[in-house]
């Protein structure tokens, strides 16, 4: 049996306990709560420094009350990161300590990566799509192999600005609720009467958060200001709003994972996942995809030192360890930086899971026969008549009717208006047949996603990337560039496809998120996306004479997704 200490301490929550392969043996925390306002960094950090001593002596005690010794420690476990760095400093430090009272090793845990580990531990998921929502982290995730058998998680997609939990909290401070907001958030939503329009803004497969804070902070300020008869009514409503607004969003990528992987279960960590309403939008989206739905217990969800010793623990028996002069803290440790050393082959690679995928996470799309009206007078055979698509945006049952009508008829709207003017700007993309409420009848591409082409032609990037320099030279934003979203098609033509998220903007910051958005996916999914990134710059910077500045703001942009401190 192998034993691990672990020390969790990213944030406001100082936590440590000691884990086998089985179960937690024992665990003791001490919670930072600030006296008003959000987590401040120092006063978390001297609250970690005044209350680790009596963590881990209460640890020992506890543990040594189960019939242990110390010496039945095989390693001392602690949150590498990412979090804010005084606190982490604070958890390195008394590891590093414990480890040279033990003559036990370290070992350094990812924060993000151990909320997914207690997660599988602690429920039945085998290889999920995690959606992985904290205070300052909002990101889905999932595990990802690579050719020689060894992976990582991989980011599929994330908030660009601020977390899910600490915009909750950042809105909550504007309508005069403590810290933490996001259970009083829920507890207000419950005794709403009605719904708020308030922005909804998903790009590709990223988030962002804050300008709904802002504007959910302003109708409750524009209320008071017109003297609103019941504030806890309006507050209520507000609250409300945010929710099924916020939520949905993360649902939607969450969905829009699943549909890119093929992959067939969801597992919710972080410690907004407490949430109930959340936790029913990603019940009903499986329910509907026919995926498994998974969440462990709520005592898992928060930060907590067993996540941080249970990742440790597969780590040292994969035999990755550091040593006292390695274990420098990293307040920016992104998740996918991790190499994941502990988890054996699959049995199955990408290319065959990838094959299991449904419909896409927005539509559904049929083939239908293209019909003139006049076959049957000329005797024209129906394999003898155009083939179309028909695409139809089907009805979300995890969104509040009002938002998912609204994006539904908005969306398609746009993709109908956008297809046509790509195409005036010379780009290959279906011909539109008809529009109504929520589908469109368009051209059959006969072809293939270039997702399952693309690792084998590689060359094909430099071409997304002239296509994408003249969208960009015309400031069209397409909102969504995938490469589930360009199609190969027989002829050896390129067809953009799915325009719902599209846009006319003439800003270095849309064109560089929209180039964000098709370097996470090479990233993620891909097998070289160093190669192919370098391939399609060339092809941008060949049809768009402002490439270089977009392209060094997409880069900026990524940079985005870090965990910073004081965020």
């Amino acid at each position: 049996m192998t034993i691990i200490l672990g020390i969790e301490g990213t944030a406001w929550n100082l936590s440590a306990a000691v884990v086998s392969e089985e179960d937690v043996i024992a665990d003791a925390t001490r919670t930072y709560k600030p006296a008003a306002g959000g987590i401040h960094p120092r006063e978390a950090a001297q609250h970690h420094a005044a209350r680790i001593g009596e963590v881990i002596d209460e640890l020992f005690r506890l543990f040594e009350e189960k019939g242990y010794a110390k010496s039945d420690i095989d390693a001392v476990a602690f949150s590498r990161g990412p979090g804010l760095g005084p606190c982490l400093r604070i958890v390195g430090t008394a590891a590093r300590m414990v480890s040279l009272m033990l003559d036990r090793p370290l070992v350094g845990v990812n924060h993000c990566v151990a909320h997914i580990e207690v997660g599988l531990w602690k429920t039945e998921a085998v290889d999920p799509v995690t959606l992985y929502v904290s205070g300052a982290n909002s990101q889905v995730l999932a595990y990802e192999e690579y050719e020689s058998g060894k992976g990582a998680y991989r980011v599929f997609g994330e908030t660009l600005d601020i977390g899910l939990g600490n915009s909750l909290d950042k809105f909550a401070r504007s309508a005069g609720l403590p810290h933490p907001g996001g259970p009083l958030v829920e507890k207000y939503a419950a005794n709403a009467t009605e719904y708020i329009d308030l922005p909804y803004t998903v790009k590709g497969m990223d988030f962002f958060f804050s300008g709904l804070s802002t504007a959910a902070a302003r109708h409750l300020k524009e209320k008071k200001n017109l003297g609103a008869d019941t504030d806890e009514t309006v507050l209520a409503n507000t609250c409300f709003s945010y929710q099924e607004t916020a939520f949905a969003m993360a649902v939607e990528v969450t969905e829009r994972a699943l549909a890119h992987t093929g992959k067939n279960e969801v597992l919710l960590a972080g410690g907004v996942g407490a949430n109930s309403r959340l936790r029913d939008m990603l019940s009903r989206m499986c329910a509907d995809r026919g995926a498994k739905f998974f969440v462990p217990e709520k005592k898992f969800m928060g930060d907590n030192g067993a996540m941080i010793a249970y990742t440790g623990l597969l780590m040292f028996k994969a035999g990755d360890t550091l040593t006292v002069e390695e274990s420098f803290v990293d307040a920016g440790f992104r998740p996918d930086e991790v190499p994941v050393t502990w988890k054996p082959p699959k049995q199955t690679g990408r290319a065959e899971e990838i094959k299991k995928m449904r419909n896409g996470a927005e539509a559904a799309v049929r083939i239908e026969t293209k019909s003139y009206g006049f076959e049957k007078e000329f005797n024209i055979e129906s394999d003898e008549t155009e083939k179309m698509v028909v695409k139809e945006r089907i009805q979300k049952n995890y969104r509040l009717s009002q938002i998912d009508a609204k994006l539904r008829k908005e969306r398609t709207r746009t993709e109908a208006r956008m297809l046509t003017e790509a195409r005036r700007c010379g780009i290959s993309v279906p011909i539109i047949y008809g529009v109504d409420a929520f589908s469109i009848k368009m051209e059959y591409i006969k072809g293939t996603p270039l997702k399952f082409v693309i690792d084998e032609k590689s060359e094909s990037a430099a071409a997304v990337g002239e296509i994408v320099g003249k969208l960009h030279a015309n400031n069209i934003i397409h909102g969504d560039l995938t490469t589930s979203n360009i199609m190969a098609g027989d002829d050896s033509e390129l067809y953009l496809i799915d325009f719902g998220l599209s846009f006319f903007e003439n800003s270095v910051e849309s064109k560089g998120v929209d180039i964000h958005v098709l370097f996470q996916t090479f990233d993620s999914s891909h097998k070289n996306p160093k190669l192919l990134k370098e391939l399609f710059a060339r092809g941008y910077r060949k049809s768009y004479k402002e490439a270089d500045s977009v392209l060094k703001r997409a880069e900026e942009i990524k940079m985005r997704g870090r965990y910073v401190e004081g965020r």
